[in-house]
């Protein structure tokens, strides 16, 4: 989608404010300029105003609600443990900051990710993460985002995401990548 595409809301939605993270309802008929729509979320701006749109509510900007493809299996059977912690850190790739056009894991938020079988091909999933700020409202949002793409993984029974804030983040923790996306480099 286009940077700052304008869309009519098609009904009332709920969405968080950035960086606050409080809920509110937009309402029906208001224009948001779509800034990022990344990972399946959306960053619009109302009135001059930024908020995050989830994917289940898409609908509510005219686009397609996309359903998201759980990994359950290989041909040969269930995914081993070493494919299921690949499959982790694809899923935890697919979560974004609604300010910053990078995944968390390439921001260097996502400090540990431990699965722990829980019986027979199920796991627990516990995650420690940060922000690139303490004082940063969106930090419960983004950890429900984290744990909602966790127990979309079928093998995945539990997830914990722990915000922690040592060592605090800073941008030495970034990959290369996305200093280089983010003109740093």
């Amino acid at each position: 989608m286009n940077s700052n595409e304008a869309k009519i809301l098609t009904r009332d939605v709920e969405a968080s404010v950035v960086p606050i993270g409080t809920k509110v309802t937009l309402q029906k008929g208001e224009t948001a300029h779509v800034t990022q729509s990344l990972g399946g979320t959306y960053t619009v701006v109302v009135n001059g105003n930024m908020f995050r749109i989830e994917s289940k509510d898409a609908d509510a900007l005219g686009i397609e609600v996309q359903a998201a493809a759980p990994a359950t299996a290989t041909p040969s059977g269930p995914l081993t443990q070493e494919q299921l912690e690949k499959k982790v850190w694809e899923s935890l790739k697919t979560c974004y900051d609604p300010e910053i056009p990078v995944n968390i894991v390439d921001l260097g938020l996502i400090y540990d990710c431990h699965l722990t079988p829980i019986g027979t091909d199920n796991y627990k999933a516990d995650v420690k993460m940060t922000l690139t700020a303490p004082g940063c409202g969106m930090g419960p949002v983004l950890a429900q985002d984290v744990q909602n793409k966790l127990i979309s993984l079928e093998p995945i029974d539990e997830a914990n995401v722990e915000l922690v804030w040592d060592p605090p983040w800073n941008q030495g923790m970034m990959t290369e990548a996305a200093k280089l996306q983010l003109g740093l480099l």
